[in-house]
């Protein structure tokens, strides 16, 4: 039987710089709140010529799974990962990003009132423009991140995420959050203890904002 822990991180990824993965690995490690797993899903990278993710992973094997499939998406990835996870609570990291040592904690301590929330960001950037994204009901308008559900910054309850599956769709995060609120109490809080980088060109986000623009 799966021994059960207090958090599950689950992490998708593909084709991103190892370097960025490794350090979004690090971040989890050294949180000051431990009893998580670490479930990463490569998601059809092929990049990874010399295995620095799997042996990286190996490294840590005592608090990483990992699971390797074709290109299916990041949605469908989490999904999978939700799956294999055994946290009595469910959070996300992309791998360009990074936790800040306190995250989880802080997160936690959240939750004595919700079953879902989701936070502002310590959002890195090249210029004001970065801190734009657009609106999923109008791509046409663009709306500041901290005013956004971001995919990553999402934690909540195990049967959050077991009835609420990710959709393959711009604003995955934000249906996810508003399905959610159909079923559950949900939340947005001001923790900016997630890192976010708005200035790497091969983010998920970057893509999909040039995709709908």
């Amino acid at each position: 039987m799966k021994t059960r822990v207090k958090v599950s991180v689950l992490m998708s990824v593909f084709n991103t710089d190892f370097a960025l993965i490794r350090r979004a690995i690090d971040s989890v490690m050294s949180q000051d709140f431990q009893d998580f797993e670490f479930i990463i899903i490569d998601d059809g990278s092929s990049n990874d010529t010399h295995h620095k993710l799997l042996n990286y992973a190996i490294e840590h094997q005592n608090r990483i799974i990992y699971l390797r499939h074709f290109n299916r998406g990041q949605s469908e990835s989490i999904n999978r990962g939700v799956l294999n996870s055994s946290g009595e609570y469910l959070t996300i990291l992309d791998a360009d990003d990074e936790y800040k040592p306190n995250h989880l904690s802080s997160c936690l301590q959240e939750m004595e009132y919700a079953d879902l929330i989701a936070s502002t960001t310590e959002t890195i950037v090249d210029g004001e423009i970065d801190f734009y994204v657009p609106d999923k009901n109008d791509h046409n308008l663009m709306v500041h991140v901290d005013d956004c559900i971001l995919f990553a910054t999402l934690f909540g309850k195990r049967e959050v995420f077991q009835k609420v599956q990710f959709q393959t769709k711009y604003a995955a995060d934000a249906h996810f959050f508003e399905r959610a609120s159909l079923y559950f109490n949900v939340k947005k809080v001001n923790l900016k203890t997630y890192i976010y980088y708005r200035n790497i060109p091969t983010s998920t986000c970057a893509i999909l904002k040039k995709q709908v623009l």
